[in-house]
């Protein structure tokens, strides 16, 4: 994988139960922190977007288009909101991913680059050119 991206990265926030055992005013005081980071983020030019995702959903899948409630998966893997950065680097996005507040609640941030095409795309460009050569 690249460690640079024309197309910048998204950070993939994990866990959904941080909250537990907090107080209130300690919930507030997470989100606001929260906020005040992506709003600072957001005011440099570095947070293009963001949000949190609701809880329930709905699966679709398979061949026949099944569709399902969902996402059940544990909490702690639940995803509860992405920010998508303008950063030309994995680095840069990794060191905006630590100051994420919540990671001393249990939040685990996922750090992706977004991809300028689609992998199966290039694949079958890829498998195209070496059968005409």
């Amino acid at each position: 994988m690249s460690n640079q991206s024309n197309h910048g990265y998204m950070l993939i926030f994990r866990g959904t139960d941080w909250y537990q055992g907090l107080s209130p005013e300690q919930m507030q005081r997470v989100a606001d922190q929260w906020m005040a980071w992506f709003n600072g983020l957001k005011s440099e030019g570095t947070a293009i977007a963001g949000n949190p995702l609701e809880p329930e959903g709905k699966i679709v899948s398979g061949k026949h288009r099944i569709v399902s409630d969902g996402p059940f998966a544990e909490s702690k893997e639940t995803i509860g909101g992405y920010f998508l950065l303008k950063v030309n680097t994995l680095d840069e996005a990794v060191t905006i991913a630590q100051q994420c507040p919540g990671l001393p609640y249990g939040i685990r941030v996922e750090v992706r680059a977004v991809a300028g095409a689609c992998p199966m795309v290039e694949e079958v460009q890829a498998r195209a050119q070496m059968a005409h050569a």
